[in-house]
């Protein structure tokens, strides 16, 4: 059997459009717009009327879909507004209008009724709105690109929304120790473009990389696409820079890679969702770029043959496997229906995208021919095809990256990000086909396989709670009783706070507990996230 080095994707590929880019217009007015909210109390009812996107069917409240209470935290006051603007002239944003889309979380699965938007440029900027949050017990909720999948980046009823987005500034780069510093707000995206520039890469890519900051990815600890070769955010990032809640700055941002003084205390920020401190700057280890990419694209008759596939990859190509995703026959097909991508191979029941990087074209080519020749000679394989040049890497990349997108456009989601030993990855979803059975449209997975990461997704017509209650906590139950995680890499936010326990210990949640009444002994930043509901 001969592998053809042919790509056959087809040209309808396209890309995200610029509107995945949240972005603000400054405004002037300081005056107080309560969006029917009363005051000095708080109703669900009160805000009805307004969503997120004009034409849209209105976003539930989150309150009236979760059963959670407002805690005694003050309402922002004129005297409040006039504060904020002292701090950040021009940049206190009260137009309901402006602030429909940061209500919303990106899935339109939650929404908030907060009032103001606070817009810094400086550390020293947010120092000062925390210190007056923090003595005048002003909840707040800061918000990075609003990329989030758990509801951890909007407000939950009113909280201040304090946006990172015009900190995005490059503080420095160094070309020799291939180190980034800059501030929280800067697009993903844009410092890949940065970087390579410079020959340098970011050591993380995800699906949002046009809108997600890089704040917001180190305080989620986001994983990615890169985390098979280059690892985790805890490793990578060197040093932070962040402000607590009662204003005071935590200046740790170190450009050393050894520092072996005293506690590591970023990693207290790496994860911890904004709950215990707000990032406002960030220094990276960037690698090098690659001198030669090449992305092959496989079909494969079982999970079985992919988890061999794995193996026969990892153990043939050693240092220069970047990537190794997979998903199934129905991603592949919500793909095509949704956002008209076509699949470059014959149908099959799963898929994998093999993606190799190192210094030398002809090498890595070498090696990955003679990897797809042995997976198709064996029969782990069943077509395939290789992508060498940018654009064809990246019209494979979109069939992997854009899965979220097409399950968006195919009802309501629900979402589980699951880490499991590797040979279970996928069990769980055949179980769950059997489980729901017709009161789903789709039950699908695909993710990470080399990190053992499952991106199990639901899809209906819409939000139905006899569904949820057949999911959850089925999901978590069955995934603890694989000594799995009930969140690989997208946090816990919101939505998935009240399931710590299933992966943590009562000792490390109590803990948990104590770390954030001791940094935030208040509870003003971003409540009602990450961590359970204490009665």
């Amino acid at each position: 059997m001969v592998f053809h080095l042919v790509p056959r994707c087809s040209a309808r590929l396209f890309w995200a459009s610029s509107g995945w880019r949240r972005t603000y217009i400054q405004g002037a007015s300081v005056g107080l717009k309560y969006l029917g909210c009363p005051r000095d109390t708080y109703s669900p009812l009160a805000c009805r009327g307004y969503s997120s996107v004009s034409g849209s069917p209105e976003v539930m409240l989150t309150p009236e879909r979760y059963p959670v209470q407002r805690l005694p935290f003050s309402t922002v006051s004129e005297e409040d507004l006039a504060a904020f603007e002292r701090i950040i002239p021009g940049r206190v944003i009260t137009d309901p209008e402006q602030l429909e889309a940061c209500n919303v979380d990106w899935l339109r699965s939650v929404r908030g009724c907060s009032k103001v938007l606070l817009r810094p440029q400086t550390t020293e900027e947010v120092s000062q709105i925390l210190r007056h949050c923090h003595k005048r017990n002003l909840a707040v909720n800061p918000q990075g690109g609003n990329t989030g999948m758990v509801g951890g980046s909007v407000p939950v009823f009113d909280e201040i929304i304090l946006s990172t987005a015009l900190m995005n500034q490059v503080i420095s780069f160094h070309d020799v120790s291939g180190i980034l510093v800059c501030q929280a707000g800067c697009v993903l995206e844009e410092l890949s473009q940065y970087l390579q520039e410079r020959d340098f890469i970011m050591p993380l890519d995800l699906g949002a990389k046009g809108s997600c900051h890089i704040g917001g990815n180190v305080a989620t600890n986001a994983g990615g696409l890169r985390f098979l070769r280059y690892g985790s955010l805890r490793g990578t990032v060197l040093g932070l820079e962040v402000v607590l809640a009662d204003g005071t700055i935590l200046n740790c941002l170190t450009s050393l890679r050894k520092d072996n003084t005293g506690y590591d205390l970023k990693q207290l920020f790496i994860g911890s969702e904004g709950t215990l401190g707000i990032i406002t700057a960030v220094s990276i280890l960037c690698p090098p770029r690659p001198k030669a990419v090449n992305v092959a694209f496989l079909g494969c008759p079982g999970f079985a043959e992919v988890l061999q596939t794995f193996s026969t990859c990892k153990g043939m190509l050693g240092e220069i496997l970047s990537a190794f995703e997979f998903m199934d026959a129905e991603c592949m097909q919500l793909v095509g229906q949704h956002l008209h991508l076509t699949n470059p191979v014959q149908e099959s029941p799963f898929y994998v995208l093999v993606e190799t990087s190192g210094s030398s074209a002809g090498h890595d080519t070498e090696k990955l021919t003679s990897v797809l020749e042995q997976v198709l000679n064996s029969g782990l394989v069943s077509d395939g095809t290789i992508a060498t040049d940018q654009r064809k890497v990246q019209m494979l990349w979109a069939l992997r990256e854009r899965i979220t997108e097409a399950l968006s456009r195919d009802g309501y989601v629900f979402k589980y990000d699951i880490s499991l030993p590797v040979e279970r990855l996928y069990d769980l979803v055949i179980d769950l086909r059997t489980r729901v059975g017709p009161r789903a449209k789709h039950v699908v997975g695909y993710g990470h396989l080399g990190d053992g990461n499952l991106h199990l997704n639901v899809t209906a017509e819409a939000f139905s709670q006899e569904l949820l209650s057949a999911l959850e906590p089925y999901v978590y139950a069955w995934t603890a009783e694989q000594r799995g995680s009930v969140s690989a890499e997208h946090g816990l936010g919101f939505k998935k706070k009240n399931v710590l326990g299933y992966s943590k210990p009562p000792v490390a949640v109590k803990m948990m507990q104590q770390l954030k009444a001791l940094l935030d002994p208040k509870g003003i930043l971003n409540p009602y996230k990450t961590l359970p509901t204490q009665a």
